[in-house]
């Protein structure tokens, strides 16, 4: 390594401290301590073209200690990204390109949100994944089309994150060898020193998942930094883990190697003497002109790079025209023609049928015509009916495979699903149990912020879940989500609805999608109109007179018509109003969400078994759960929590005449 690699590693550092002096805020730890590894990555080993960040078969980069963005935003500026020195000046202001933590598409070259820790490592699993998915589904001997490394940056708060122990567990188990991690050993926390909390031998803990580990004791050594991802590359069976020794803050005379320069300012006096002690002598934001130069060198590069891999692109679409076709359509997201053919309507001779049930029948339909599924469940593919059948499992020995078997790891499958999705070519889904998606809600919180279009499948939906009791019996959840903005919260009221589900979940590329599914059989209700679901709600079932107006979800719905057929009888009017996705339901207009929801009803009265919490916006009064479920008959348990026809009737009736304001709890 030469003077102009020592000089490169001194920028990135100087620009690290500019940046964050110039906003007042930032962590200048990492990149003063981290930028030799993140140095040689980007100028010996990435591939990557900064004219196009974007590019299909680059190398994907993840700063999973986000954290230490300034470094990336360097890295960008200097190797040629549409990331200028006035962006790198606007650090951590309001609308600029270089926000605190590194955001997706918010940032030319940056693959991935990051900030909650932890979460990176499991993206990386995810896009490493999706890069041996595509390739084992496209490659072909001499055109390996697919083909590229997920490098990611981590530190010490990473690696105490529960997540990581999980995706890296993975990882190892499926030999993900294009996946290389390098580990920012500097033994410091925001707190203080990591000896406080976190002394395992990370080195033997990652052996033991089935990774290589190779450690640089100097992280100033680019020599040995350099031999380290050139030795990590070269190990195809399993990913590897590079444990680099650094010093946080590396260069301030006065808070080098301590907490005190990991999340504050060096302040003037203090980066002055870092400066001094990195022989630097320029002005702010200056560069030398051998570190400008690159810019040009990695722009002319990476079109090369891009341009023979086009190359590699047309010499394989003329030896393999139906492989391209498809990989072409992978690329850009495109559905394939007749994708919904196998999507038929039910009719009551079908039923009664649970919602779970049919979603596994609907998902192998689309398996059927839809080569970029791709998804499984934490271990309970099973009970979710996730499996796609005939799709193999994807393994070390199978990375055609479409079933992933993520394991009793919800928080990890969570985040790798959004790695997935970031990687691009492949409509990642993955299921559970409505009730642990709290262990997942930060990834799907995550997913939410990057927009992207995951599709969650959520099971045993409510207190009808029974005998397994109140861990098991989602109460909270629904309006927890609903009131997560950028997701789309989907409780189908039968099986017709859960189709019209799919075929919105699937077509949609805008944001996550989550099905909330019924673990008991639910009756099959005559579809009025396909697109029905797309409007959020609608009327089911209508009446002349405006006594009553039932609006519900999922399998309250068929309570719902139960509920009406009843009570006009008794010379009441009642119009049922579906209303399987608040969000949809949400962006309709107001005309029509008056007409729905209309006030020329008497009382109006939401059913749910979940929170009534976010239901008074629709409804004079909400039959709900607020307190946990119970064990015992699901139909017992629902009986004793007030969602049997006779004892809904027996509220409405309570209620609708007195003009009170009313909340049915139990």
């Amino acid at each position: 390594m030469g003077k102009t690699d020592q000089l490169l590693v001194q920028a990135l550092r100087v620009l690290s401290i500019d940046m964050i002096e110039k906003a007042n805020s930032g962590h200048p730890g990492l990149p003063m301590g981290a930028a030799p590894m993140a140095s040689v990555l980007f100028k010996s080993h990435l591939k990557f073209n900064p004219a196009h960040p974007e590019w299909f078969n680059r190398d994907r980069f993840i700063l999973s200690a986000g954290h230490g963005s300034s470094l990336l935003y360097s890295l960008l500026h200097v190797f040629g990204y549409d990331v200028s020195t006035s962006d790198l000046q606007q650090f951590r202001q309001l609308g600029s390109k270089t926000p605190g933590h590194p955001e997706y598409g918010v940032t030319p070259g940056v693959d991935v949100s990051t900030g909650p820790l932890g979460q990176g490592i499991a993206m990386a699993v995810g896009m490493a994944m999706a890069e041996a998915h595509l390739a084992a589904m496209f490659n072909r001997p001499s055109y390996p089309i697919v083909d590229h490394y997920t490098y990611a940056l981590c530190g010490d708060g990473c690696l105490m994150e529960g997540i990581s122990y999980e995706a890296a567990s993975l990882a190892g188990h499926l030999g993900l060898g294009k996946l290389i991690l390098l580990y920012d050993s500097n033994h410091i926390s925001l707190d203080g020193s990591t000896s406080e909390t976190f002394t395992e031998n990370v080195q033997d803990r990652f052996r033991s998942l089935g990774w290589e580990t190779i450690h640089v004791e100097d992280g100033n050594d680019l020599e040995a930094i350099d031999c380290a991802i050139r030795l990590a590359k070269k190990h195809l069976d399993k990913p590897t883990l590079i444990e680099i020794n650094t010093i946080i803050g590396y260069g301030s005379p006065n808070r080098a190697g301590t907490s005190g320069v990991h999340g504050t300012p060096l302040g003037r006096d203090e980066a002055r003497l870092a400066k001094a002690i990195y022989n630097w002598g320029l002005e702010p934001f200056e560069l030398p002109d051998s570190i400008q130069k690159l810019k040009d060198i990695y722009r002319e590069k990476g079109s090369k790079t891009e341009s023979a891999w086009l190359q590699l692109i047309y010499e394989y679409g003329k030896e393999y025209p139906e492989l391209y076709k498809n990989f072409d359509e992978t690329m850009q997201g495109k559905m394939p023609d007749g994708w919904d053919e196998e999507l038929s309507e039910f009719s009551s001779l079908d039923g009664p049928l649970s919602t779970r049930d049919v979603s596994g029948k609907v998902l192998n339909a689309l398996n059927d015509r839809i080569p970029t599924l791709f998804g499984g469940s934490a271990d309970l593919s099973s009970s979710n009916n996730t499996i796609l059948n005939q799709a193999g499992n994807f393994s070390k020995k199978n990375y055609a495979g479409k079933n992933i078997w993520f394991g009793v790891r919800e928080f990890s499958m969570g985040a790798i699903l959004n790695g997935i999705m970031l990687h691009g070519g492949l409509h990642a889904f993955g299921g559970t149990f409505f009730v642990f998606s709290d262990y997942l809600r930060s990834a799907i919180r995550s997913a939410a912020l990057m927009k992207l279009p995951v599709i969650y499948i959520m099971t045993h939906d409510s207190i009808a879940v029974g005998e397994d009791g109140p861990t098991h019996q989602p109460v909270e959840q629904l309006a927890s989500y609903r009131a997560m903005p950028g997701i789309k919260v989907i409780r189908p009221a039968d099986a017709n609805e859960t189709v019209m589900a799919y075929r919105y979940a699937v077509q949609n590329r805008e944001v996550p999608v989550m099905l909330v599914l019924s673990r008991q059989a639910l009756p099959i209700i005559p579809v009025k109109e396909k697109e029905a679901l797309n409007r959020g709600a609608y009327i089911l079932a209508d009446t002349d007179k405006k006594d009553v107006l039932l609006v519900a979800t999922g399998s309250e719905v068929s309570l719902a018509l139960k509920v009406k057929k009843v009570l006009e009888t008794r010379g009441i009017g009642v119009r049922v109003v579906s209303m399987p996705c608040m969000e949809l339901f949400e962006s309709q207009t107001e005309s029509y969400q008056n007409q729905v929801i209309s006030n020329e009803f008497k009382t109006k009265v939401a059913i749910e078994m979940g929170a009534a919490f976010g239901w008074k916006k629709y409804a004079d009064h909400v039959i709900a759960v607020n307190k946990f479920g119970a064990s015992g008959n699901a139909q017992d348990v629902m009986d004793t929590y007030g969602f049997s026809t006779d004892k809904v009737i027996a509220s409405i009736e309570q209620l609708a005449w007195r003009g009170m304001a009313y909340e049915k709890s139990y």
